[in-house]
């Protein structure tokens, strides 16, 4: 196996990560031949993937190189003898880095990625990961500062634009955000998950006719994703068109039948038309996949009441304030229980 070990070490210290991945997957395939396993290999394509932003495939892979003690041990002697050999190139301490991170020592991996960082500075990708760590630890402004030198590096690396446009998002900062997801969506037209981070911020913005266009991109590029169907659907009840937020809800969950928060949408939609016995039963469908969904026994308990089943009602409200941890929504419900004159300590 040294003659693989040897190539893929040569392409890391090179920063040669198409070819790390030609050869990584060679040895997967002369591997998989012989009924012989090395998580070497598959970590190898692990790093890759990272590196490309493919996400689902690092996470599907990483089972094959780092779930296993032995396997953990055995990658760890290989990235500690790279980094041995070659201490003065920073994509060694990369593949240090990103070891460490997947094994469970994220901090650990931030004094390899600053390495990195000095001993590669045209590099985008120790910047990148570093903000990830950063991201996690929930220290958004430094995130932000990492991603933004990423860009900087290298402003076609998709990867580092959608993150920066999702952190921005997640400070309510929109003017930031939108530009990013758009300059992603230049770079890959056919980028899904670009469509649908634009509509997102789109509709946040509120600007619901430019939100429904991009989702429904995203859904043209990938129909079976069951967070856009439903997100799409929340815009269409928005606007009141329920029958098409119906069929986007009912979409959402032939997609994925364990996403209960389409379950719970159907539930309101089916209660607000007056058609308890089918809420209830939408209701029950959603907490019986989560038990902690507020929404649903807020419903619960809206039907109960309807019914005249105090107790059982009340017995459900409690249940959603404790579980609810949006304030707006919280306070949705405690109005509700003024309405009807129910009001208590929570």
């Amino acid at each position: 196996m040294a003659e693989y070990t040897d190539r893929i070490e040569t392409a890391i210290v090179s920063g040669d990560w198409t070819k790390v991945f030609q050869e990584a997957s060679v040895w997967s395939q002369a591997l998989a031949r012989t009924g012989r396993r090395d998580p070497r290999a598959a970590f190898a394509l692990n790093v890759v993937h990272l590196i490309r932003g493919e996400f689902a495939a690092a996470w599907k892979i990483h089972g094959e190189a780092l779930q296993e003690p032995d396997d953990l041990a055995k990658v760890r002697e290989w990235v500690d003898a790279l980094a041995s050999k070659h201490p003065d190139q920073g994509h060694s301490h990369l593949v240090m880095g990103l070891f460490l991170a997947q094994a469970g020592q994220s901090e650990q991996s931030v004094e390899h990625y600053k390495k990195a960082i000095a001993l590669a500075p045209q590099s985008p990708y120790p910047h990148f990961f570093l903000a990830q760590i950063h991201q996690r630890a929930a220290r958004p402004e430094m995130a932000i500062k990492a991603y933004r030198e990423a860009v900087k590096l290298d402003p076609a690396y998709a990867p580092a634009r959608t993150n920066l446009g999702v952190a921005y998002q997640a400070q309510d900062n929109l003017e930031m955000a939108i530009p990013q997801f758009r300059e992603v969506i230049k770079l890959n037209p056919d980028d899904a998950v670009a469509h649908a981070n634009l509509a997102c911020a789109l509709a946040e913005q509120g600007k619901q006719e430019p939100a429904l266009k991009e989702y429904q991109e995203a859904l043209r590029l990938n129909p079976n994703d069951a967070e856009v169907r439903f997100a799409l659907g929340g815009i269409y009840e928005t606007r009141n068109r329920m029958d098409l937020a119906v069929k986007e809800y009912e979409a959402a969950i032939q997609a994925d039948h364990d996403f209960y928060p389409a379950h719970t949408a159907l539930g309101w939609i089916a209660f607000n038309r007056g058609h308890k016995h089918e809420a209830m039963e939408a209701f029950n469908r959603a907490l019986k996949i989560n038990t902690e969904d507020a929404s649903a026994y807020f419903g619960v308990g809206r039907v109960y009441a309807e019914r005249g089943k105090g107790s059982l009602a009340m017995e459900n409200f409690t249940r959603a304030l404790k579980l609810e941890k949006n304030e707006s929504k919280r306070s949705s419900i405690m109005s509700y229980l003024y309405s009807i004159g129910k009001t208590w300590d929570t």
